[in-house]
């Protein structure tokens, strides 16, 4: 376990932002009443239809549903990009990924970059120059664990962060207690132990690191029930590497047997990850149960980002505890009826599950198909917690306090960016805006002459994106792509431009 110290955000001259020192804000009258804990589950490519709340029948999640069952579950909530660490920095400071120039999930590699830039030549094979985003979550930011912290919280983060480590790691964004507290953004190779994450966390032998992770945050729990805190546990499940225990691979195995061959969802090893992960979510809400402040406690679960469809990769057969057809041939999970997956513009890579337990405000069981983004969690934990938010800080997500309550949504708005290239599955440069019923997506410098493509579809009659109706509706593609244009130049966002030393015939380089 690692400590943070409470020091203060240092000034940055970035125009947007202006960073408080939060130690001289005056705190919350907590003497009147309590403020409620704060549980934060985040999954780690947790698709949208991967849980039976969501209308999966092949995956087994009963933890879930009593989330599903005591609180809120969410149609319309979107991660801010389709890929892990772009998403994680909107959830934890409220700005939307390409305002922070975090547009690749490139948080582990050496090279520390904290703005975003525009190389000045393009691979001949690309249409476009794609733009090189941050490398690290830059500590000038504020966060919702900053705020809460200064507010008398005490914070901690356990799982997966992938925005950089020391200085760049939970300690260093408002957390008080970082476990791990590891330089890797994953199990690289297997679940289980032994393996040292870093010099105070190791896994025994045959020890799995969720369960792990679990055990230490039931510790947290308990060991914190007297006084408010502020709880991240951000799975390192359910993404690769793909490895189930041995007695959930032989139940799965058994009951794909009932399954078509042809189901959207049938993988025994991806299903066997799916339970551990619930099951230690049931383990921590259990947890609060035993401790006696469940009943104080809000509980949000999400992903960062849809579920993996196919790995892409014939490492994969290395990685994972199945045989060559599981692992390379039967798809890891559906998002379907969503189009897409992780890595793509599609709402299969954006749209996650989304459930919050309020006991006394959100009502039980309730459901809403109100737009909810994640750069909206920040603001949102604030308003939750009774802090008025420091008006030394300027968010792009808004409160959605109301529509838990049982109101309207608090933005008509949802935006995604994805301006990159994944030649795997296909991903070229792209971005999406959604009002009301309709969704715009340009795919950058792909049309003719360089100009811009749009697709346009309309949710409501066509979930998954399967009717382009933007040759019927020129007038709304051209007014949408205004507020995308005006959106982007709002946020400072660095965009591809068409390449010009694209040669239509040229191929990839052999890697």
């Amino acid at each position: 376990m690692r400590l943070g110290q409470n020091s203060h955000i240092s000034m940055n001259t970035k125009s947007f932002l202006i960073c408080a020192l939060f130690s001289s804000v005056t705190l919350s009258s907590f003497a009147e009443e309590r403020p409620p804990n704060i549980l934060f589950i985040v999954a780690d490519d947790l698709g949208w239809a991967d849980t039976n709340p969501y209308g999966s029948t092949f995956h087994e999640t009963p933890n879930i549903s009593r989330l599903a069952k005591d609180g809120m579950m969410l149609k319309n909530f979107h991660s801010t990009s389709p890929v892990c660490s772009p998403a994680r920095a909107s959830l934890m400071t409220g700005l939307y990924a390409e305002r922070l120039g975090m547009i690749q999930p490139a948080c582990h590699i050496p090279t520390i970059s904290l703005e975003a830039t525009l190389p000045e030549r393009g691979w001949p094979h690309k249409k476009v120059i794609a733009p090189r985003g941050t490398t690290r979550l830059d500590t000038v930011f504020p966060t919702y664990a900053k705020v809460l912290r200064d507010h008398g919280y005490l914070t901690a983060h356990y799982g997966k962060w992938h925005l950089g480590d020391e200085p760049y790691s939970p300690l260093e964004h408002g957390f008080d207690v970082d476990v791990p507290h590891t330089k890797s953004h994953g199990p690289k190779g297997t679940y289980f132990g032994p393996k040292k994450y870093s010099d105070t966390f190791t896994l025994k032998a045959g020890e799995h690191l969720e369960d792990r992770m679990a055990d230490e945050a039931v510790k947290f729990i308990h060991a914190n029930k007297d006084r408010p805190f502020l709880l991240n546990y951000w799975a390192f499940s359910v993404h690769s590497p793909y490895f189930a225990k041995e007695e959930l691979l032989e139940k799965y195995r058994a009951k794909a047997k009932g399954f078509p061959a042809d189901a959207a969802q049938r993988n025994p090893i991806y299903a066997g990850m799916v339970e551990t992960f619930d099951s230690n979510v049931g383990r921590l809400l259990d947890a609060l149960e035993e401790a006696g402040i469940a009943d104080n406690t809000i509980v949000v679960l999400t992903s960062d980002n849809g579920g993996t469809v196919r790995s892409g990769y014939k490492e994969d057969a290395y990685w994972g505890n199945g045989t060559k057809e599981e692992i390379l041939d039967t798809p890891i999970t559906s998002n379907a009826p969503l189009k897409g997956s992780k890595g793509t513009i599609y709402d299969g890579g954006t749209a996650c599950p989304f459930f919050v337990v309020w006991p006394g405000t959100v009502e039980p069981g309730s459901r809403s198909t109100g737009y909810f983004s994640g750069a909206d969690i920040f603001p949102t934990f604030v308003e939750m917690a009774g802090i008025e938010m420091p008006d030394t800080i300027e968010l792009d997500g808004v409160s959605q306090v109301d529509l838990l309550k049982g109101g309207e949504s608090a933005r008509d708005t949802l935006y995604g960016y994805w301006p990159n290239y994944i030649e795997k599955n296909g991903s070229i440069p792209a971005a999406w805006i959604r009002r009301g019923d309709y969704k715009l997506t340009r795919f950058f410098c792909d049309g003719p002459n360089g100009e811009h493509r749009y697709t346009l579809h309309n949710l409501a009659n066509d979930i998954g994106e399967a009717n382009d109706l933007a040759a019927r509706y020129p007038e709304k593609v051209q007014a949408m792509a205004q507020l995308m244009e005006q959106h982007f130049d709002s946020v400072g966002a660095v965009t591809p431009v068409i390449n010009p030393s694209y040669d239509p015939v040229a191929v990839a380089p052999v890697k």
